[in-house]
């Protein structure tokens, strides 16, 4: 399990091995270039956007376009890309910093903005040749145009590769023809580039083309999708009828279609994750601001335990949320320097990094979208009747929140994603799981090798959460074999088991790096929520785990495993939850805002 060797750990293998805090990057190791950009950003959207805010619910999408044309005067449309392509040649980090900050005020901007930058833009610059870049990535990076990543069909969703839409190659080879349909296209109505993924006769795979909507070339724009939230995001279905595209627009490979759909679909579930994050610190903050106004009984509702319960577990969310984001946007950071120092482009040593930490990229979408909804939950309940009023912008929060358990992929294709990923890479050599396991079977003790005097339980907690998701995970494996795919039941446990153990450990790291850099006293907020989230996760360990004995193991040993699992995650003294909350709430209700 735990390991002396001080270098970076693998993708996944953060189940194996135990990281150190001095190698955990965490939001207080920006840079001063970081900070400006953040404070920038957070400038612009109350200055630009927040005002707009109801004004989003109207279906406005000129104001959407408007707002993504002022975000690329900011240069923010081409953070990733490099400066020949029109960009800013931003890090990873840098990267995912600033889709957190642009994304926290509307849905509808900030899903226009992730469209664009992400599954629009990185197709080309990640797969086009350079005559591809140089035409199409400077417009893009500037605002002048604006991109749509068409993949998704009536009959191909989570199936991406199983897309009916046909490309036929002219008699004479200099074009494609192009029939199909596309449904749930963001961007839409005010695309001027579309990443169309068609197959081209009867190939395995799908192709992806670039697409410019030119007019009279057979494409044809569906209306506006009503929908429950995101309200003034364009999402149209897009059909094309005999749609001429160059030879010459062929994106990457043929066959390739769906190697860069799952590619782009990576780097877009850890940004989903970071896109996540300001919206859950602005609900943070406007409920903090109503619950300290709103009075009740003779005084402020935020001084009544019920709301500081809520406003607590609301700030350790985001704190936990913004901890495992940037750790694994660092860890990617750190794979693409090394794999471009071995000789390979920023490009193909972009694509291997995030690759690499796919696992982590699953992880991230899903637990951080699912604590947006849950914030802005909390929030709704917190204005009360008045938050179920569209007069509060926490009702459009809830509502813009509930799509991103849906994006890149819903929740559940990514929970088993990330099992299906872990046992991959253990069948493949890069993770051993089964020497882990069977130290685990015989008992074998390791101890960790980092101390925090105020946080040792939580250290050894999060040590043996590990242990419980390695030995859960193997007999699993022994019940079904080759078959465990099929029972995704167990899987979306297990995945529940590696989702709060990665994010445990990332809040748990973050928060002893900086006792180390200050002081336990300068960190007493941060102490707190750390014990507050590992304490959560261990219950809902402790639950799923008991889901998945009682369904893998023979009722003779279900006993004995479950006392395993329950030794493991016993504390030697037991955290005083209410008062830990109260502690936390109390400086959140003091600042009267997110102040971490």
């Amino acid at each position: 399990m735990p390991t002396k060797n001080k270098t970076k750990l693998k993708g996944g293998e953060f189940i194996l091995k135990e990281s150190l805090s001095d190698e955990i990057f965490t939001p207080e190791d920006f840079s001063e270039e970081q900070l400006m950009m953040k404070e920038t950003i957070i400038d612009f959207m109350d200055r630009e956007i927040w005002p707009d805010k109801m004004k989003y619910e109207e279906k406005n999408y000129d104001l959407t376009v408007q707002a993504m044309k002022k975000i690329g005067e900011l240069g923010l449309l081409g953070v990733s890309l490099e400066e020949k392509y029109g960009g800013m040649g931003m890090d990873f980090v840098s990267t995912m910093l600033a889709v957190d900050y642009v994304s926290g005020v509307s849905g509808s901007v900030a899903t226009a903005y992730g469209a664009h930058t992400g599954i629009a833009i990185l197709p080309i610059y990640l797969f086009g040749n350079e005559d591809q870049k140089q035409k199409y990535l400077p417009k893009l990076a500037s605002g002048e145009w604006f991109g749509s990543y068409c993949l998704t069909e009536p009959t191909a969703g989570s199936d991406a590769n199983s897309g009916k839409t046909k490309a036929e190659l002219s008699d004479d080879g200099k074009h494609y023809k192009i029939n199909g349909q596309k449904m749930w296209i963001s961007n839409a109505g005010f695309a001027n580039l579309f990443i169309v993924f068609a197959r081209i006769e009867d190939d395995k795979n799908i192709t992806a083309f670039i697409v410019p909507n030119e007019a009279d070339n057979g494409i044809k724009l569906g209306e506006e999708e009503k929908k429950l939230g995101i309200h003034s995001s364009s999402t149209r279905q897009v059909f094309f009828t005999d749609t001429i595209v160059p030879v010459e627009n062929l994106l990457g490979e043929r066959n390739g279609g769906f190697k860069i759909a799952m590619n782009a679909l990576n780097v877009g579930r850890i940004k989903l994750g970071a896109g996540n994050l300001d919206g859950q610190r602005r609900s943070i903050s406007i409920s903090t601001e109503y619950a300290n106004n709103r009075v009740q009984f003779k005084q402020p509702i935020s001084s009544f335990g019920a709301i500081k319960e809520k406003l607590a577990s609301m700030a350790t969310s985001c704190y936990a949320g913004e901890s495992a984001c940037y750790r694994a946007a660092s860890d990617v950071q750190s794979k693409i320097d090394e794999y471009e120092a071995s000789g390979l482009t920023k490009q193909e040593s972009e694509l291997k990094g995030v690759e690499e930490f796919a696992v982590e990229c699953s992880i991230l979408k899903v637990a951080i979208s699912e604590d947006m909804q849950i914030c802005a939950d909390e929030g709704v309940q917190i204005f009360g009747g008045m938050g179920f009023s569209a007069e509060a912008p926490i009702e459009s929060a809830w509502r813009d929140a509930r799509i991103g358990r849906i994006y890149e992929g819903t929740n559940e294709i990514n929970r088993m994603l990330s099992i299906g990923m872990i046992l991959k890479k253990a069948m493949k050599g890069e993770l051993d799981i089964m020497s882990a396991y069977q130290d685990i079977i015989e008992n074998k003790s390791q101890e960790t090798i980092e101390n925090s005097e105020e946080l040792n339980d939580e250290i050894t907690l999060v040590e043996n959460m590990k242990k419980v998701f390695l030995l859960l995970l193997g007999k699993s494996f022994e019940k079904f074999g080759a078959e465990i795919d099929k029972n995704q039941q167990v899987l979306l446990s297990l995945s529940d088991l590696a989702i709060e153990t990665y994010i445990s450990e990332s809040t748990l790291k973050r928060t002893i790096k900086n006792i180390n850099r200050t002081s336990a006293n300068d960190q007493e907020y941060q102490i707190s929520m750390s014990k507050i989230y590992i304490y959560e996760a261990s219950k809902i360990i402790e639950k799923k785990s008991r889901d998945i004995i009682n369904s893998v193991i023979d009722d003779k040993s279900q006993e004995k495993i479950y006392d395993s699992v329950l030794n493991k995650l016993k504390y030697s003294n037991n955290p005083n939850i209410f008062e830990l909350k109260k502690h936390v709430a109390n400086k959140v209700i003091a600042e009267n805002h997110y102040c971490f």
